[in-house]
């Protein structure tokens, strides 16, 4: 057991394990394996600009050093979070220093989508003219996020979350390697596998934090009773700023529109669980009904709205319950974007199109002068009509023609919709409306 009274700085467990040779590395096999794009970096002996991209805790600073251990490369570090433009130019500075001393550099900097326009801008002409070669991790998009003369000098890297089995293979590592006075039950490991979310770091962490526990216990069981009164075990990994974030919520939009219930209410619990808004969950869940059931469904619309109003009454977790009901709902409702469309279209003509008039006989006549200038006048008032329509009547402008945005589906109750719309038309071509 580690002794608590030694004066000795203690070397954290995701150090002790950080792989030194790329045989090391654990996952990432779709950029390390054998003839696939990063090993034949590796393997081809040139160092080239790059962007790993991936979640926390995969490995994108162990690939780094790698990188500059393959290529006998000197290593500087930025964090984009707490340097600047002067951080830049003292690394640059180092550079050079270094290129004078015969070793090549290479310029690492973690979380560059942190980096303003202008601080990537100030790496672009030393990543040009070669004196380093950058290697930039991130966590959000590149595509948005990254300088795009930065980015097209770059190769973009995408790196996924471990799997199960790729944990296991670390939470094996740590135990033959530091962890070996614990004994671990499965049920154990499996907790924290469950709660590392993929994310390697974390599950180190987690592994250290069992350790410091058991030495305070003074045990070496690790069961999965002591993992869960012994550490603070936080919600799942989620990114409410970033991809992972609207990913999700593009995830539980689609299934809704694809009418699968099981699916939409996956995605929302996720959601719930790593600590969306609620509230920004409720607004997302009225704007689905409004725009892939709208009048195919009307109560949808009205579902949506008592949900977002029955969270704002009893709040969470309580108010919760109320808007899995209603993604429940709105993925077995009966599907149309036809008002969506509608609108769209209309928006679209009305930006690009000229101000038109209102027909005179359109116009209100509240006074004498109005009425004399005709305002009103032929006017025919629906309810004196048969079935309360003007048949062969128009309500566009005198130079336009009817545009027929709106085109129901032949479903819910659009379909009668639909069957409304057919009956009225006729009306108007027996009446001579073209």
């Amino acid at each position: 057991m580690a002794d608590l009274f030694s004066t000795e700085p203690r070397q954290p467990l995701a150090e002790a394990l950080r792989p030194k040779t790329l045989d090391d590395v654990i996952g990432q096999h779709h950029l390390l394996g054998p003839g696939r794009p990063l090993r034949l970096a590796f393997e081809s002996g040139q160092p080239h600009s790059m962007i790993l991209w991936g979640p926390p805790g995969v490995g994108k600073t162990t690939l780094a050093r790698l990188t500059a251990n393959a290529y006998e490369c000197e290593f500087i570090a930025l964090s984009a979070v707490f340097s600047g433009v002067k951080d830049i130019r003292a690394a640059m500075e180092q550079a050079q220093h270094n290129l004078d001393m015969g070793k090549h550099t290479i310029l690492f900097v973690d979380e560059i989508h942190r980096f303003n326009k202008s601080q990537q801008d100030a790496l672009l002409p030393y990543a040009e003219s070669g004196l380093v070669t950058l290697i930039g991790a991130t966590t959000e998009n590149p595509s948005f996020e990254v300088n795009s003369a930065l980015l097209s000098r770059s190769q973009v890297y995408v790196l996924h979350s471990f799997d199960d089995a790729e944990l296991r293979q670390l939470v094996d590592k740590a135990r033959a390697k530091v962890l070996t006075h614990l004994e671990f039950d499965e049920a154990a490991i499996d907790t924290l596998i469950g709660y590392a979310d993929g994310d390697g770091r974390r599950l180190l962490n987690l592994l250290e934090q069992t350790s410091t526990a058991a030495n305070a216990a003074k045990t070496n069981k690790i069961t999965p009773e002591f993992i869960q009164n012994a550490l603070t075990l936080n919600a799942r990994r989620f990114d409410k700023g970033g991809d992972n974030f609207y990913d999700q919520i593009s995830a539980l939009h689609k299934s809704v529109r694809g009418s699968n219930p099981d699916a939409a209410l996956y995605w929302l619990c996720r959601m719930l669980d790593g600590g969306a808004d609620a509230k920004y969950l409720s607004r997302r869940i009225v704007r689905m009904a409004w725009e892939d059931i709208g009048l195919a469904d009307p109560r949808a619309m009205q579902m949506a709205n008592d949900a977002a109003a029955t969270f704002e009454r009893l709040g969470s977790p309580e108010g919760e319950l109320a808007l899995g009901q209603a993604v429940i709902y709105l993925a077995i409702a009966a599907k149309s974007n036809a008002g969506y469309n509608a609108f769209n279209q209309a928006m679209a003509f009305v930006k690009k199109d000229k101000s038109r008039e209102v027909p005179v006989h359109l116009r209100n006549a509240p006074t004498k002068l109005m009425k004399e200038l005709g305002y009103g006048h032929e006017y025919r008032y629906a309810h004196d009509e048969p079935h309360a329509y003007a048949a062969g009547e128009t309500y566009f402008p005198d130079d336009m023609r009817e545009p027929g945005w709106y085109q129901p589906v032949p479903r819910g109750l659009e379909s009668k919709i639909a069957d409304k719309m057919a009956f009225l038309r006729q009306l108007d071509e027996d009446a001579g409306k073209r």
